[in-house]
Formats: C-alpha cells, sequence, structure tokens
C-alpha cells in the first residue's frame, strides 16, 4: 500500500466494469460501451482503435495486435495472433544481395501487412455484441473533431518526426514540426476509412480504394506489397503459452510473439531466492538484469512465425531455465550471453476490458518503433508499421525474411491464473522491455506482494545492448553497486515501459492499476 504523504496513485476498484489504459479517452470510451451494454471485448476494440488517435506515434490502424481473452463462465485463455505478414515477393536473399545485413528500420521493406484490423472485425463479429459501427463511432468522432496532444504523447512526438517523410509529414506534423501539448490532432482520413470499415466490413480496408492508397506509398517507396498481399490478410486463433510462478500461472501468446521469452526468465528467477533480497536493490537488479540476457538470446536464437518456431519445448523446459540460471555468476556481470549459452541451446499500446460477467481481455496493439515505417498513405494518412524490421537476414534463421512468413514480435499482452481461475489481464508496453517488464511486475506481485499499482509504479531496469538501463528511481548506491558488479549503468533518458492491469477479487469487485508513466488512467463503474 503506498504511503499516501507523497504523490502517487492509487488502485481504482468498482464492480460492474473496468478498463485500463494509456490514455484517459480511450478508457473513458471503454466505459462507455460497458455502460451501453457492450462486452469487454466490444469495449477493447473501441477503445483500442481511439488509442491510435489518441496516441498515434504508439499505434494505428497500419499496425498489428494480439490479443488474449477469456469468455464469460469461463477460465479458459484464448489467444487471438492478430500480426501481419511480408508481402510474398519479398525474400532476404535480395536484401542481403544488396548488402543489407538487416531489414532497413525505416523502409518499405520493413512494412509487414497491417492486420490489426482484421483481427478486430472478427473479434467483434464472434465475441462482441454491438457491432462494429457502434464500436467504431467514438474513434471517428475524435478523428474528425480532434484530440488535444497529451503530455507524453507530446515528449514522445517530437523524439520520433525525422522518419515521419513524404505525406506522413503532412498528416502527422503541424507547419512541419511536431505537435506539443493541448495542440489538437486531426486525422479525418483514418475518419473516412472507419467509417467504411463499420459499413461494410473488413474488406472495405484490405480491397478497394483504401489498400490501394497503402499500396500506393509502399511502392513509391521501393515496397513489392501487392494486392494480393493485401486481400490475403488474416488473424488466427492460437493456444497460448504459460507457466507457473510461486503460486500463480502466467498465460503469454505463443510465438511470433515474444510471450516465452517472459516465461523463461521467470523460469530463471525461480532459481532464485527472490523474495529475500531488497526489492530495490542492486542484487535483485543484478539477477533480473543476467537472467534477462540469457532469456533474449534464447529468443533471438529460436522464436519466429508460428510455422517455423521448433525449439519451443526446449526453450520453456524446467532444466533450460536450470542450466542457464547456473550461468549467473551472483557477484560479477557477464558481458555477452551467446558464448556462455552455446552448449545449452546447441540442440530464438496496451489495453484491458473486465465486464461485469466476467469476460477478461488483455489486448496490445502497435506499430513497433515510434511512428512506425514513417511511411503514410497519401489520401487517407493511414501510418503503416515497420514490423518487418523483426525479422533477421541470416541465412537459414527460423526468423528469416521470406515472403508469407510473419516475424517475431516484441508485443505481448499477458494474463494471470490462480487456482485455475483467471485474475489478471496486464500488459506492459515498452518495445523489448516487455518480456522483462512481464516478469518484473509478476514478481513484485508474488516476491513482494505489491499491490498492483505499486507493482507499476517501482522503479524498472533493463539489460539491453550491452548497457544497463536504469530509471531515476533508483539510488546512487545501487547504481554505483551494479556498476562495481561489471555493469555499463545508464539512467535512461524516457521512463522504461507502461503497464496496466486489473484484478477479478473473489468478492466480485474489480480492482484497476495503470501506469503513471503514461497520460492513462483506470476507470470502472
Amino acid at each position: 500500500m503506498r504511503d499516501f504523504h507523497f504523490p502517487g496513485r492509487s488502485p481504482v476498484f468498482a464492480s460492474n466494469g473496468m478498463c485500463a489504459t494509456s490514455h484517459p479517452l480511450a478508457a473513458k470510451t471503454a466505459i462507455d460501451i460497458l455502460e451501453r451494454g457492450g462486452n469487454a471485448m466490444d469495449a477493447a476494440i473501441a477503445g483500442a482503435i481511439l488509442l491510435g488517435i489518441c496516441e498515434p506515434q504508439m499505434t494505428g490502424i497500419g499496425g498489428d495486435c494480439f490479443v488474449l481473452y477469456s469468455e464469460t463462465g469461463s477460465d479458459e485463455v484464448i489467444a487471438l495472433n492478430g500480426s501481419g505478414r511480408a508481402p510474398a515477393a519479398l525474400d532476404a536473399a535480395a536484401l542481403r544481395a544488396r548488402g543489407d545485413t538487416a531489414v532497413p528500420l525505416y523502409s518499405a521493406d520493413a512494412v509487414t501487412i497491417p492486420t490489426a484490423m482484421d483481427a478486430f472485425c472478427g473479434l467483434s463479429e464472434r465475441i462482441g455484441k454491438l457491432g462494429l459501427d457502434t464500436l467504431l463511432a467514438p474513434s471517428i468522432h475524435y478523428a474528425d473533431e480532434g484530440v488535444p496532444v497529451a503530455p507524453r504523447v507530446a515528449f514522445d512526438w517530437a523524439l520520433e518526426t525525422e522518419k515521419l517523410k513524404g505525406s506522413a509529414r503532412n498528416h502527422y506534423l503541424k507547419n512541419g514540426s511536431a505537435l506539443k501539448t493541448g495542440d489538437i490532432f486531426r486525422a479525418p482520413g483514418q475518419a473516412e476509412v472507419l467509417r467504411r470499415v463499420a459499413k461494410s466490413g473488413r474488406d472495405a480496408f484490405y480491397t478497394g480504394e483504401i489498400a490501394e492508397d497503402m499500396i500506393a506509398a509502399l511502392t513509391a517507396q521501393g515496397g513489392a506489397h501487392t494486392a494480393e498481399d493485401f486481400a490475403a490478410a488474416a488473424s488466427d486463433q492460437a493456444v497460448p503459452v504459460e507457466a507457473s510462478y510461486k503460486g500463480i500461472d502466467v498465460i503469454e501468446h505463443p510465438p511470433n510473439g515474444q510471450g516465452a521469452t517472459a516465461l523463461l526468465l521467470l523460469n530463471i528467477l525461480a532459481q532464485f531466492d527472490i523474495a529475500a533480497m531488497d526489492p530495490l536493490g542492486a542484487q535483485r537488479v543484478h539477477i533480473e538484469a543476467e537472467a534477462s540476457k540469457l532469456a533474449y538470446d534464447a529468443r533471438n536464437r529460436f522464436l519466429a512465425d508460428p510455422d517455423h518456431t521448433t525449439r519451443l519445448d526446449h526453450m520453456l523446459a524446467p532444466e533450460t531455465a536450470q542450466r542457464l540460471a547456473a550461468l549467473i555468476d551472483p557477484k560479477k556481470a557477464m558481458p555477452a550471453a551467446a558464448p556462455l549459452t552455446e552448449q545449452v541451446h546447441k540442440d530464438t499500446v496496451y489495453i484491458t476490458v473486465v465486464d461485469r460477467d466476467g469476460m477478461a481481455v488483455s489486448m496490445i496493439y502497435s506499430i513497433f518503433h515510434g511512428f512506425g515505417s514513417g511511411i503514410a498513405s497519401d489520401k487517407f494518412g493511414i501510418l503503416l508499421q515497420n514490423r518487418g524490421a523483426g525479422f533477421t537476414l541470416e541465412e537459414g534463421h527460423p526468423n528469416e525474411l521470406k515472403g508469407g512468413k510473419r516475424p517475431m514480435h516484441t508485443i505481448i499482452p499477458g494474463m494471470i491464473r490462480e487456482n485455475g481461475k483467471v485474475i489478471m489481464p496486464f500488459g506492459v508496453m515498452g518495445g523489448a522491455y516487455q518480456p522483462c517488464g512481464h516478469a518484473r511486475f509478476v514478481s513484485n506481485l508474488q516476491d513482494f506482494e505489491m499491490d498492483m499499482q505499486s507493482a507499476i509504479d517501482a522503479p524498472r531496469a533493463f539489460a539491453d545492448g550491452g548497457v544497463l538501463k536504469i530509471e531515476r528511481g533508483y539510488s546512487e548506491a545501487v547504481r554505483q553497486s551494479l556498476t562495481d558488479l561489471g555493469h555499463q549503468v545508464a539512467i535512461t533518458d524516457t521512463a522504461i515501459g507502461g503497464a496496466q492491469s486489473i484484478r477479478l477479487r473473489p468478492d466480485g469487485v474489480l480492482e484497476g492499476a495503470s501506469d503513471p508513466r503514461k497520460d492513462g488512467c483506470a476507470l470502472g463503474y
């Protein structure tokens, strides 16, 4: 429980429905949908699509999504993969031949076919109650009328404008500059797209004028995308992966998402007495950082398109975690994980809603890097993701770029079950940080018995690219101790990630928590 002498926020409690997400307008929209008789899936779809107008640097209809959900009266968790595939004509060999060693981040080659819209339309039809026209109406309104830019959105906007090119600069800049806090952002082209989808469904997006607009923008940048690629876009149901951690079951989306990385990280941490450590001390950060290096090394080796991921059982096996944990020196940072793990591996915007009937939805929706590829369609201003940068160009690798394949994704929704009951949808935004964020959140809950809001608020650190990035919430003494252990410590310029969660309490009350690192909130009714 937080100390009321200090600034902070309390968990939010309600009994009829709850939404937690990163922008207040999206949270309010989700609650409005629940109050109108919609279920949690309706509310999540309506809120998520609006996030693309409220936080266009983070997400939008030119992106992908992953969803975990449990239906009313069931504790079975279902996964929905709404991630896109590379255009059929694209191949790693062509990029290697021209001298590339990685997929260029802000190129048409990094744009996979955006598949979130297919997922939203399908989920609305199969699971929702109110219909697409009702769910899209709030986003159509705000795209036409405009949304005042929130402080964290403005902060991100200013950091990302250089990658916007061509029509994207017209749609996402104001007189050539980033929008500032309080400026009104309008997206009338997207409003028209959503009106057509509301009327005619997913085909309005993937065929005809809207698809042609996206294809033309990509072709102008050298893309290999075709009308057939867009028409073939399809989301798929999948079976989640899970692991136990100190009395609870953590459920993640399977590959091509990186949820298995979070589970491996938790399996490694389970080999240590984390609960005996200072939750804000150097020892815990060190063990977590070393475990993250090992888990992410496994991710980079094994995770790929689900049709090409063949070592998932090895990655999640208890003995794999035990052998990796044995590589961790409690008193010294490892310079690099890959050489140490060769023997072990020799054989890879978030919104959550719960409704009054107990349906729980954990949904994450993204364009990858800030403003994605920086490419937007001319007429409608659809900003296109750069998820194809998640492929490798290494020949023979499971995640090698090939036409029709899905790349390894960073975005992962999470769920927690206890004693067989779904008790908590949760998610942590933040690109590559997400598996580490999931593990840190779960450890805060189970090892240190923090309430959800405190577990989210607690300072974060992330071993990334040879640097231990650390938030200012850690003391100078902790930073020095980590340096003494051999870490290259750097205070990160931006806060690490953003999290949201909802707890379904045994008494029927819902408890929501939302990350102060973002502009959003938890709301209930």
